[in-house]
């Protein structure tokens, strides 16, 4: 019998936000449930054509920004940063009200080392902590300890920089490997999918460098250094969220106003879909649209938040 999946609208920019002059930009949700989503004034930004809906405005650096917070509890707050000194490709919430702001890409500095693509800025929006966490980053994600994840593309796993090279990582706020896949996944990584966080366990959504470019869940349970990987029941998910035996995944068309939403159950040794359909979202769904926290979906589509419960 099929399930009705339940898409619960949870935010949207209000009138105030928009008519600021500011666009929504780059989001995450925090362990807590916690959505925040960085607006840049328009002035400051320019339109890569070629990339369609919200990941192909630029900033110029560097540049201000407004974070727009809303708490589970329906509440929203704001707060003002200055001077951001590079250009996102994500953030993400850190214990303390912290915010961490990561470029994609890492070059080197003049004596050939590996130079910062992260900040760390406080609750005042003062920048605590610079460093780099590895090249060409497809996917991160913080857990509720304060660590992050990272999961990377091609360019940086062939591209020399030892944390990239290895598929996934994970760092401490101040930038030092807490965690490294030391040989424990079933093949090797080329590209990153999707992440989420389950209680203390952290899920990687992957893609393989072998010819079949078969897709892994790997879950990461951060206490005991256990690992573990299983197939994924759906190809290159761009979303994904796990409760238990449960997972709800998701795969986009790019730049459609729809989405293909998988639930999934792990039935022995093996995640299955037990249901699929293709669903109408209110905006476009483009790259980097889902986020899994402890059971539930985040999914952006256009400039409204939706979530789907596993």
């Amino acid at each position: 019998m099929s399930v009705v999946f339940v898409m619960q609208k949870v935010w949207e920019p209000s009138t105030t936000d928009l008519s600021a002059g500011r666009r929504p930009l780059w989001w995450t949700v925090g362990p807590s449930g916690t959505l925040a989503v960085l607006f840049v004034d328009r002035r400051q930004l320019e339109q890569i054509s070629y990339i369609k809906g919200w990941v192909g405005w630029v900033p110029e650096v560097p540049f201000d920004g407004v974070l727009v917070i809303r708490h589970a509890d329906g509440s929203v707050q704001r707060r003002t940063f200055e001077a951001i000194p590079r250009r996102p490709s994500h953030i993400a919430l850190l214990p303390d009200a912290r915010l961490l702001i990561a470029a994609g890409r890492a070059g080197r500095d003049d004596s050939g080392a590996w130079a910062p693509n992260a900040s760390v800025f406080s609750l005042e929006g003062e920048e605590r902590a610079s460093f780099c966490i590895g090249d060409d980053i497809d996917v991160l994600v913080t857990d509720s300890g304060g660590s992050i994840w990272t999961a990377y593309g091609d360019e940086g796993i062939y591209g020399g920089h030892p944390q990239s090279a290895a598929g996934l990582a994970g760092w401490g706020d101040q930038g030092q490997v807490v965690w490294a896949p030391n040989g424990r996944l079933p093949e090797w990584p080329l590209a990153g999918c999707a992440a989420a966080t389950e209680g203390d366990c952290v899920w990687l959504a992957w893609y393989s460098s072998n010819g079949s470019r078969s897709t892994f869940l790997t879950r990461i349970t951060p206490l005991t250094g256990e690992v573990a990987s299983w197939l994924s029941p759906v190809p290159s998910p761009d979303g994904l969220a796990v409760r238990g035996n449960h997972a709800i995944l998701t795969r986009r068309v790019h730049n459609e106003r729809s989405t293909e939403v998988f639930r999934a159950e792990l039935v022995g040794a093996s995640w299955v879909v037990t249901d699929r359909h293709k669903e109408q979202v209110p905006g476009r769904v483009v790259l980097r649209c889902g986020q899994g926290r402890d059971g539930f979906l985040w999914l952006r589509t256009g400039d409204t938040w939706l979530r789907i419960d596993a």
